[in-house]
């Protein structure tokens, strides 16, 4: 082949630098283009967590709403609860007979009450496990044919609200070897079981997501 018959050089080794300008914009557009997608994807999952939190502590503020009125009304149920257990039901006279029928009657619809608003009753069994996030040891006696540590009887229900305990059940619990029956009367009885001081009645309601 003659000098006249070769191709010029362009001194790029035969590729054309416009080509190649070409192609490395376009990785460059590529690249950005990737950046600006996920940085797209990052700000929607950021935006629909927002969403879904104040979702979440709008329900909370609004089932929670009922605490206070709900610990009202505990009292109440205690009070018919009592009323209830100590009820001349022997009694043969008629308006006593009603008498007894109207308060467990009242006694049965507060407890519905309770239940469709998902305020349940904290009751354990006697020898149940004892569980400082939904019991309150009040004091311990000897076992009485349950494990140390086991609940032998409820003085008190407690009550949970959507899962979360309002007010611990009050209860007695066996006591573990070696432990004293009864605190000393001139002694502050000691809690073995609860978790924290700071923690009133045994629980909380967390009305914060």
């Amino acid at each position: 082949m003659s000098d006249e018959e070769a191709p010029a050089s362009n001194g790029f080794g035969g590729h054309d630098p416009e080509a190649a300008l070409d192609l490395a914009e376009l990785e460059a557009l590529r690249a950005e283009v990737a950046g600006l997608k996920e940085q797209v994807l990052r700000y929607a999952a950021e935006a629909d967590n927002t969403k879904r939190r104040a979702e979440r502590e709008m329900n909370d503020a609004r089932a929670y709403a009922i605490t206070k009125f709900a610990r009202d009304l505990m009292g109440v149920a205690d009070i018919l609860e009592r009323a209830t257990a100590s009820a001349p039901r022997d009694n043969t006279e008629q308006a006593v007979k009603n008498f007894v029928v109207g308060i467990e009657m009242t006694a049965k619809e507060l407890q519905g009450a309770f239940e469709r608003n998902n305020l349940k009753r904290v009751e354990p069994d006697k020898g149940g496990k004892f569980d400082p996030h939904l019991h309150q040891a009040m004091m311990e006696q000897p076992g009485d044919g349950v494990p140390p540590g086991a609940i032998i009887k409820t003085l008190q229900a407690g009550y949970e609200l959507f899962g979360r305990i309002v007010r611990p059940a009050m209860v007695v619990v066996a006591a573990k070897t070696g432990a004293p029956a009864e605190p000393q009367p001139d002694t502050p009885a000691h809690n073995p079981y609860s978790e924290a001081a700071d923690d009133e009645s045994g629980g909380s309601v967390d009305t914060k997501a």
